[in-house]
């Protein structure tokens, strides 16, 4: 390997961070000693999503570079990928294992060659790879039994698809990409096209209907996690994650993401953070 190959940074930072996401990311709610840990993971998982989103670079080129994080990351390559080097070290020093980050990786390399999604099977799979492991990685940084990870997986699967549909118009028209199940939306008499229009018709409607019934059953599934964690003030932050699920859950059906980008508010985050302190 050359020496430009390996001093090569891949990363290609879109400027997202914590504060844009619609959920906490190892907010002050989490002990302090924590924090850190999840902001390099989340570090990490920025900058690999936004190589697997880039408009700019072709499919193998994505892969490439996701294949340099998994190298660096797992020690095969000292750099390449600063990201990927400060979650090493932060693995290292928790004692977590990389399994979490490596299976990210499985999701973007997806994103980067996967535009369509036949089936709900399909959906799910793909959530299982690109929402699932974070909440394990903070589970297991905890120290928590893997009891708690039916609970957490159904609320990484629900958050995974809430965002679909909320950015279902702009994944389409920037990279061509749409997450609603084919299969879904035949049978609704529907299209991806019709993700184009200016406003949801009745059967797109419908489309989005189904998917958050699915979602409201993750979404109870998930309800035990605040009570079955062992630890205080991550039981706080999972309730806080869900009680926002459940608002942003209903904007949505109430609300049309084509016309505009359903999200949520301040207001929204003080309200789950006073209805969680409340129930806990």
């Amino acid at each position: 390997m050359s020496a430009t190959a390996e001093i090569e940074n891949v990363e290609t930072w879109s400027g997202k961070d914590r504060g844009d996401e619609n959920f906490p990311v190892g907010s002050r709610l989490i002990e302090r000693r924590y924090r850190r840990p999840m902001h390099c993971f989340y570090a990490f998982a920025r900058n690999a999503d936004d190589i697997a989103d880039s408009p700019d670079l072709p499919a193998a080129e994505k892969v490439r570079r996701l294949d340099v994080m998994e190298d660096v990351l797992m020690g095969r390559r000292e750099n390449g990928s600063p990201t990927a080097s400060a979650l090493r070290a932060s693995l290292a020093e928790t004692r977590v294992s990389p399994i979490h980050a490596r299976e990210l990786l499985i999701a973007f390399r997806r994103d980067a060659t996967k535009l369509r999604y036949e089936t709900i099977d399909e959906l799910y799979d793909y959530c299982r790879y690109s929402a699932v492991p974070v909440g394990r990685y903070v589970l297991d940084l905890h120290g928590e039994a893997h009891e708690c990870w039916a609970a957490s997986d159904a609320l990484c699967i629900s958050l995974q698809i809430l965002n679909h549909l909320q950015d279902c118009t702009r994944d389409l028209a920037m990279l061509d990409r749409c997450y609603l199940p084919l299969s879904l939306l035949r049978h609704f008499n529907c299209s991806v096209e019709d993700l184009r229009r200016p406003a949801e018709t009745p059967n797109l409607r419908r489309v989005f209907n189904t998917l958050l019934d699915r979602v409201n059953r993750l979404n109870q599934a998930a309800s035990e996690l605040p009570e079955i964690a062992s630890t205080v003030r991550l039981r706080l932050e999972t309730a806080v994650i869900l009680g926002l699920a459940l608002r942003l859950t209903d904007k949505l059906m109430k609300n049309d993401p084509i016309a505009k980008r359903v999200k949520l508010t301040k207001s929204d985050a003080v309200i789950s953070l006073l209805l969680s302190m409340l129930r806990l």
